[in-house]
């Protein structure tokens, strides 16, 4: 059944199925995708080379992209605002099942 917007997650697992149907439209995963790999590309450069400022863009670049993709392309609210950190961690999971070859399966096994 699906949950209504007021409701809240008590865990990842609960909410990880919310994060894939706030990313229905392929656009919008793939925004997503690229968005996170730049992001950890420029904090991985930032840490290791420098320059460190390069960390702070990091953030920039993986939020920016996720949230022009939410408001241009998906048109709902990032789960950003509401679960930060699992927001993040969605990204994270979204990008390396795309990586791995394995996000088809999982957007079927959710009904996507």
């Amino acid at each position: 059944m699906p949950r209504m917007a007021a409701e809240r997650f008590s865990t990842f697992g609960e909410f990880w199925p919310h994060y894939l149907r706030e990313h229905a439209r392929p656009a919008t995963r793939a925004v997503h995708i690229g968005g996170t790999w730049v992001a950890l590309a420029v904090l991985a450069l930032g840490l290791l080379a420098g320059p460190r400022w390069l960390v702070l863009l990091a953030p920039v670049i993986g939020y920016g992209c996720a949230w022009i993709s939410h408001m241009l392309i998906e048109r709902n609210r990032p789960a950003t605002f509401t679960y930060p950190a699992w927001s993040l961690l969605g990204d994270l999971r979204l990008a390396w099942l795309a990586a791995t070859g394995r996000l088809g399966s999982e957007l079927r096994r959710h009904g996507l």
